[in-house]
């Protein structure tokens, strides 16, 4: 077995930091918590000084550059210009690029480092809509490999034997980031690696090893006020073609779908596939009587089923997905129709208060992640429900 390292020229781990109006998204938080987490084993195991540094874009944000360190950055490169007040993709991708390659910042942060230090180790990006952009353009210009919509990361030394990039040979990977992501099916996990290319024939580095976080999937660290660290200012080189997009006006648009203002949510899943058009009708039904929101498991946002456009413009849409690939959930009723259990949807509901699943399986996972359990196809068990709650509401208005 060969072990093949390119140490020192490649350190530190970047967190790239979305914000609004100098307040940081809560993904950003996520990030820098989970950040702080992998560097800090990273430093006991291998006896290193890498650190966390959050790179922020914007203007005015020298306040939000001390916050961060309190969640966790070892450090803050920003960059701060009127023309960094809102997010605009090429300008961001270019002065990211030009950060994570920059030694004098480096040197103000890692001075140990500084001499052969090429790129980042790694880099964290914002699975959301301006981060799932700006991870792929900057990883372009820096010439490397993208995991997306990632909820699981590990860092090991690697074994790996590959027909290309190691010519068949066993070679350790040391220091991989292993990024982990939900496959299609919800149950399983596909896993990312970021390799250098060690065949002779095509050899090449590829660093940083970089992904993008799916929000929610990681919990953010308590803001611990006696934090310190380092904060370094970078002037960017802008040229005046870089300014071509302007932003006249912005306005944000939240989603349509306010789970938050409803005490109870009724999602559906794949268990509609026998009348699927019939059995969403039947869920809004039992949505209007419980004056729940409505929600979905991952594959239904994919439209697998042919129904009415109408329904599938307001119902199979991503703004509905509940789990890591969605929306965090925790209404005082959860009910989950027609949903096997994978993980993925499980952790975005788990912490609702009471938990009724319907499904003729009652091996499916679900079971053990509910309160109640009604065996059953849906097709009987929402009409029955449907049916005693208008029976419940017509005894509460005589009794009126």
């Amino acid at each position: 077995m060969t072990m093949i390292t390119s140490e020192g020229s490649y350190r530190n781990l970047y967190v790239i930091i979305e914000h609004e109006e100098g307040k940081p998204i809560p993904v950003s938080l996520e990030m820098l918590g989970e950040a702080r987490r992998l560097m800090d084993d990273f430093n006991k195991k291998y006896s290193s000084n890498e650190k966390v540094v959050a790179i922020l874009l914007g203007n005015n944000i020298r306040k939000l550059c001390e916050e961060l360190l309190l969640y966790g950055a070892d450090a803050v490169i920003y960059a701060e210009s009127p023309e960094l007040q809102y997010s605009r993709n090429l300008i961001d991708t270019k002065i990211i690029s030009q950060i994570a390659i920059n030694k004098e910042c480096v040197a103000k942060i890692s001075p140990d480092y500084v001499e052969h230090f090429k790129k980042p180790r790694y880099m964290f990006f914002a699975a959301d809509n301006i981060g799932r952009h700006l991870s792929s353009t900057v990883l372009a210009e820096l010439e490397s490999g993208l995991a997306s919509d990632i909820n699981k990361l590990v860092i090991e030394d690697l074994e790996i034997k590959h027909e290309h990039k190691t010519k068949g040979q066993a070679m350790t990977y040391a220091k991989t980031l292993e990024m982990y992501r939900p496959d299609f099916s919800g149950f399983l996990w596909t896993t990312i690696l970021c390799l250098d290319n060690r065949n002779p024939a095509i050899e090449r580095e590829y660093h940083p090893q970089a992904c993008s976080i799916i929000p929610g999937v990681f919990q953010p660290l308590v803001r611990d006020s006696t934090r310190s660290g380092i904060i370094v200012e970078y002037i960017p080189k802008l040229e005046e073609q870089d300014l071509n997009v302007k932003i006249l006006s912005r306005k944000i648009i939240k989603s349509a779908v306010d789970f938050d203002i409803h005490k109870a949510i009724i999602s559906f899943g794949r268990g509609i596939k026998d009348s699927p058009e019939e059995n969403i009708k039947l869920i809004e039904q039992l949505a209007k009587e419980l004056d729940a929101e409505i929600g979905i498991s991952l594959p239904i946002s994919k439209k697998p089923y042919v129904v009415n456009e109408t329904i599938t413009s307001k119902y199979m849409t991503p703004d509905r997905v509940i789990g890591t690939s969605g929306r965090k959930v925790s209404p005082l009723l959860y009910i989950a129709v027609g949903i096997s259990g994978a993980m993925q949807h499980i952790a975005g509901m788990k912490e609702s208060e009471f938990v009724i699943a319907i499904n003729p399986d009652e091996n499916s996972p679900i079971k053990d992640d509910c309160d109640l359990f009604i065996k059953g196809r849906m097709e009987y068990v929402v009409p029955i429900l449907i049916e005693e709650l208008r029976k419940q509401k017509l005894v509460m208005e005589v009794r009126k």
